[in-house]
């Protein structure tokens, strides 16, 4: 089932196909969070061992404002780590599969905010 960012907070242990931009990565060693974003909101994707090795070597050459397609299942974040500051902020996605759809070149300068 193909949603919008926005639409995966009632979808807690469905399965997902998402699409859009990669608006940040973060690489804590063995985890790798992405924002994706898309035209209604951002989400947490949440890469691990869990990923496979091939889709968690894929993962660490994602860049900001790669487009992204990712099919995986929606689970609830852990009291101690919602964020408030997002819609989504009370669930992440475990990615099943991962196709980078196009590469960029990173900005010059940052795309969110007021510049």
């Amino acid at each position: 089932m193909k949603l919008w960012v926005n639409d995966i907070i009632n979808k807690i242990d469905q399965t997902v196909t998402l699409a859009g931009w990669v608006a940040n990565r973060r690489d804590h060693g063995k985890l790798i969070f992405i924002d994706l974003r898309d035209r209604s909101g951002v989400c947490q994707v949440v890469f691990g061992p869990w990923s496979g090795e091939e889709m968690y070597t894929k993962a660490q050459t994602l860049r900001s404002e790669w487009v992204i397609q990712i099919s995986g299942l929606i689970k609830q974040r852990p009291e101690n780590m919602i964020n408030k500051e997002i819609t989504t902020g009370t669930v992440e996605v475990e990615p099943k599969e991962l196709t980078i759809l196009s590469e960029a070149k990173t900005p010059p300068f940052p795309l969110e905010g007021d510049g």
